[in-house]
């Protein structure tokens, strides 16, 4: 029997049209499962979310405001995180010496082929961007404002660099334009934390979550999935241990070895277990499976050049591998926090 199917999904508010070849059928259930398998989505994708948040595209500009980081400096230690190549997904726009108004002009001709109305989002991307005086990030936020067409910004930071002074500043900031401020997690797990020489430990982010949350501000985290001595379970545990805390916007990174850092001399010492595309995608599912469904899942994977990268090389880009997980997902109609 053939048929024309039209559903209206009020999460996304999209309407789905679609010729579809049914089975005859009897059962309103057995329509309804169909319709849930089929046709609604499998995870709470961050793509969706952005469209619902402005009435254009926005593309995301990476700024380098000249921050350090306190684990680099010597104020919680040295040498940064163990994992950690700034390089490695550092935009060649992104230039420090040069300054935000400039690197956000650069980065808008770059990506001004795609649609000649696009407005942008200022990405304080690389190292900790509150590590600083509110007066500092103040100049530096609202340079990045004043450009045209920036219409919000995220700020990407450690938890342990962020205070009551600065979060009343970006409250207030909060209420005149769009943002996110975004934590590295990395990890949940205390013992791994210590390990990569991180600085704090998981109770730190839970708290920068929280704080920053309760004040209304998009609250986003990086995960790594894969550390060192980090087991299955303890993946588990991470997405549950996510789910219990306010966060909103979830990032998920593979472990990458990326050269230049302490891991990739571990790894070339002694090398150590990384995932191949079908372990990650078992994983990653099985993690879905045991997140909040409200939380936004804005990446799954992240990419190396291919020069940085000692391991794991899988020859996918970013959207390749999406393709392939949500082929996993609706065949074994996996969906985002159906093992809570």
């Amino acid at each position: 029997m053939a048929s024309v199917l039209v559903i209206f999904d009020g999460a996304t508010n999209k309407t789905y049209c679609r010729h579809q070849v049914f089975p005859r059928l009897t059962s309103k259930n057995r329509i309804c499962q169909l319709i849930y398998k089929y046709y609604m989505p499998n995870y709470n994708s961050y793509s969706e979310w952005i469209r619902r948040k402005f009435p254009f595209r926005v593309q995301k500009i990476s700024v380098d405001a000249g921050f350090s980081c306190p684990n680099r400096d010597g104020k919680v230690g040295r040498g940064g995180c163990c994992f950690c190549n700034n390089r490695s997904f550092n935009p060649a726009y992104c230039d420090r010496e040069q300054s935000i108004t400039d690197q956000i002009e650069k980065g808008k001709q770059f990506f001004s082929h795609k649609y000649p109305d696009m407005k942008y989002l200022a990405y304080f991307q690389a190292y900790t961007n509150t590590y600083a005086d509110v007066d500092i990030l103040r100049r530096k936020y609202e340079e990045a404002l004043a450009c045209d067409d920036v219409v919000g910004l995220i700020i990407g930071t450690r938890p342990d660099c962020i205070n009551d002074e600065i979060l009343d500043y970006l409250e207030s900031l909060n209420r005149q334009t769009f943002l996110t401020v975004e934590y590295g997690i990395e990890s949940t797990e205390d013992s791994t934390l210590l390990r990569i020489n991180r600085g704090h430990d998981f109770g730190c982010s839970v708290h920068a979550i929280e704080e920053t949350s309760k004040r209304g501000i998009v609250t986003g985290g990086h995960v790594i999935v894969g550390l060192p001595g980090e087991s299955a379970d303890d993946i588990i545990a991470q997405a549950k241990k996510i789910s219990a805390t306010s966060l909103d916007i979830l990032k998920i990174h593979q472990l990458q070895v990326v050269r230049g850092t302490r891991l990739a001399e571990d790894y070339e010492r002694k090398p150590f277990h990384v995932f191949s595309v079908d372990e990650y995608i078992r994983t990653i599912s099985e993690y879905i499976r045991n997140l909040r469904p409200s939380i936004v899942i804005e990446r799954f994977v992240s990419q190396s050049p291919k020069g940085m990268l000692l391991a794991p090389d899988w020859g996918l880009k970013n959207y390749e591998f999406t393709d392939k997980l949500n082929k996993y997902l609706r065949e074994n109609d996996i969906r985002q926090g159906d093992a809570l």
